[in-house]
């Protein structure tokens, strides 16, 4: 893989990490497309721990606040919420393999991201427009333990490639009727341990095959794969951030949406 292949990847793993788009359809698509090969081990792991460092970064008076206390109800909400997608992980390991290598679910997945966005914002809208005058609750107080573990469940269900994590975590939110921008910050505090545990388990699998699984990669190559995820990652947090609060989930919808009905037809027609 040359720099510009690696900058291609990064670029897209920072951006459709954090927007509601999935990332893991996006690189799916993408290798599928433009013939890309398929990442190393090493180098995807690296790609995610400049997503990491993004939304740290961006996050860090949140991570702080949890660091400064770890004993809170926001500790727990984070916690329950990621057993679910650990425990699918686990569980259906054999069956997500296949689906990321075949690719046969995208079109799919891509309709469904864009289904519960809708969904998702629909009911957000009626929810503001029933309660107008209620004060905003940016720090969640009105989130329950039930909550956690549904927002949990989406976020397992946004396992295959072309369902977005993202957008799942931030629809779960919505339909338990929570604050928007919390909503969103929840979703990206949710992301830490997630890709913290990609992280993880992709170093034992290194650790198990050897460091000639990424040797073919290029130093430079994966430090511009990494810088490029990271900065990109820090701009996508922000942005989305933004939307969440001053705009709507209804874009991003009409592009996996048009984007699912695309990969059907061609997988139908042409059996990409």
């Amino acid at each position: 893989m040359n720099i510009i292949n690696a900058i291609i990847l990064g670029i897209v793993q920072g951006l459709t990490e954090f927007l509601p788009v999935s990332s893991s359809g996006h690189l799916v698509l993408l290798q599928k497309i433009f013939k890309i090969e398929e990442p190393s081990l090493f180098f995807d792991t690296m790609l995610h721990v400049g997503t990491l460092i993004a939304v740290v970064t961006v996050l860090w008076k949140d991570i702080f606040e949890i660091l400064k206390k770890p004993i809170q109800k926001l500790t727990g909400f984070l916690i329950l919420a990621t057993i679910p997608a650990v425990i699918a992980a686990l569980l259906f390991k054999d069956a997500i393999e296949e689906i990321f290598t075949t690719g046969k679910l995208l079109g799919v997945c891509f309709l469904i991201t864009a289904i519960l966005l809708v969904t998702a914002e629909l009911l957000s809208r009626r929810k503001n427009a029933n309660a107008a005058a209620t004060e905003p609750d940016e720090n969640g107080a009105k989130m329950t333990w039930l909550h956690a573990l549904f927002i949990g469940v989406m976020q397992a269900l946004a396992i295959p490639p072309g369902i977005s994590r993202s957008g799942a975590t931030i629809s779960g939110s919505l339909f338990c009727k929570l604050d928007r921008n919390f909503a969103a910050r929840f979703s990206f505090l949710m992301s830490i341990p997630a890709i913290l545990g990609a992280v993880v388990m992709q170093t034992k699998d290194l650790v198990k095959h050897g460091s000639a699984e990424g040797a073919h990669f290029g130093t430079a190559a994966i430090i511009a794969g990494t810088i490029t995820s990271a900065v990109v990652g820090f701009f996508a947090v922000k942005f989305m951030l933004k939307i969440i609060r001053e705009k709507s989930l209804f874009g991003f919808a009409i592009y996996t949406g048009a984007l699912g009905v695309i990969v059907l037809v061609l997988q139908m027609t042409m059996g990409f």
